[in-house]
């Protein structure tokens, strides 16, 4: 058979008026066919670069290193290209292999764990045990006070357990290794505080475009910027609405007590594969390091391997997590995907807790360790005959409004306890808006930078609302 004539390749040309000079080019070249010029372009002011046409054999690369439109191209300037057909890839690479196996998907397992007394702990070890009885082996962080003791006790355990930590050079190191972990479809999770968990802002929205699971406990302390290493509730407003860039949700789960920061950890993880996303753990300062008692469930979890992890093997070789997406449409299509499964987190995994609050004429909201205060507020104001109740959002994104709705047709009036300027009123005010509910009165008794409500004026603020005196 005779062999094809060799083609010429198209011919390398420079817009002198249009190159900057930035050397892009130079570093590109193979044949080192480019250097610097000497002489000012009248019409750019610019230095050109000076092409070699003896060296250069127009392989091309500086012009995709070139980041000037037409500063080099492959033809002169609004002339028309000379035609240059493009090869079938049959004959540049040979026929396309055959499909492979797919790989299918391997169930998590549950094993039963033998029963043993309860222990105490304080609320980040609890996490961490939560987190190995979930199946999780793979912990990276970077320390801040005050969550770094969940952290540390990883780092004791896992090499035990034939697993790993890796203490991450930041904090935005550490979202990419979770991005990395999500990817091959492992559970994994970090402990951080708030500004370390502003710094992992953009991984997070990564891995919500790319839908990687991953657990993120965020133990709050009061702000702005490094602020202090008290207890607030600083961080709703991002959890809730301001995961990076991009249309971004995370279920969104805040325990009020160390057995609810294990109990919630392994939800955390089972819902995280769910949905293929993260789920950020809400705690503050005090949840945190408070200690108590917690009881282990039942059994733990042998985690599986789901069929689109980036596992490496053969059955999973075709698979490929992103978030970037060059077609426009595709990418509408994607945050289009994106937002009807935020749809299903809104339906399916709102949670709240209600103490006493069936007959409430007034109800306290509150969350993490701000709900213990008002618990015990309205246990107090119950002893003396006032019908007042509390509701604690246990999902703070999704807002339980489904499950806060039915008592508003008792309860008028709604006296909000937290440790911020209004981030889980403005939570509730928005779901109420979105439900059609305007005949709520909203009070509050806020403290902020490390300073909580106490029993006293939550029991005073209801009082002075209902119109009740001792």
């Amino acid at each position: 058979m005779e062999k094809p004539e060799k083609r010429k390749r198209p011919e390398v040309v420079l817009q002198p008026q249009l190159c900057k000079g930035c050397g892009r080019c130079i570093d590109a070249c193979p044949k080192h066919g480019i250097s610097f010029g000497t002489e000012i372009n009248q019409e750019s002011g610019h230095v050109p670069v000076v092409i070699d046409r003896e060296i250069c054999n127009d392989c091309g690369l500086c012009v995709s290193a070139c980041p000037e439109p037409y500063g080099l191209g492959t033809e002169p300037y609004g002339l028309e290209p000379e035609p240059y057909e493009l090869e079938d890839p049959k004959h540049l690479f040979g026929e396309r292999r055959p499909e492979r196996h797919k790989a299918e998907t391997i169930e998590p397992r549950t094993v039963p764990l033998p029963q043993c007394e309860p222990l105490v702990l304080k609320g980040n070890y609890a996490c961490a045990v939560g987190a190995l009885l979930a199946g999780c082996r793979h912990v990276y962080g970077y320390p801040i006070t005050p969550s770094t003791e969940g952290a540390e006790l990883m780092a004791k355990l896992l090499p035990k357990l034939e697993g790993i930590f890796v203490q991450a050079i930041s904090e935005v190191a550490t979202i990419n290794h979770l991005y990395g972990c999500g990817a091959a479809g492992l559970p994994t999770m970090t402990f951080t505080s708030s500004p370390g968990f502003s710094l992992m802002l953009e991984g997070i929205s990564y891995m919500i475009g790319a839908e990687l699971p991953g657990v993120i406990l965020n133990v709050m302390r009061p702000g702005p910027g490094l602020g202090f290493i008290g207890p607030e509730q600083s961080d709703i407003k991002l959890v809730c609405r301001g995961l990076g860039h991009g249309n971004t949700h995370a279920i969104v789960l805040a325990p009020t007590s160390p057995q609810e920061m294990l109990d919630l950890t392994i939800e955390a993880f089972a819902l995280s594969f769910k949905y293929r996303n993260p789920v950020i753990i809400a705690a503050d300062g005090y949840l945190g390091q408070i200690t108590g008692r917690v009881n282990l469930p039942p059994s733990m979890v042998e985690p599986g391997l789901p069929d689109w992890a980036v596992w490496g093997d053969a059955g999973h070789r075709d698979n490929l997590v992103r978030s970037i997406f060059q077609d426009w449409v595709e990418l509408e299509q994607h945050n289009e995907n994106l937002s009807a499964k935020y749809r299903r987190m809104i339906r399916d995994e709102q949670r709240a807790n209600l103490f006493r609050a069936d007959d409430a004429t007034t109800l306290i909201v509150a969350c993490n360790t701000p709900a213990r205060t008002a618990k015990a507020a309205v246990d107090t104001l119950r002893r003396d005959g006032v019908r007042v109740g509390l509701f604690q959002p246990v999902s703070l994104w999704p807002f339980p409004i489904d499950k806060l709705t039915p008592l508003l047709e008792t309860a008028k009036q709604i006296v909000m306890v937290e440790a911020s300027d209004g981030q889980l009123e403005d939570e509730l005010r928005l779901a109420l808006h979105y439900a059609g509910i305007h005949d709520v009165e909203i009070h509050h008794v806020r403290h902020m930078g490390g300073i909580l409500p106490d029993e006293q004026e939550v029991t005073e603020k209801v009082r002075d609302v209902m119109g009740v005196r001792r």
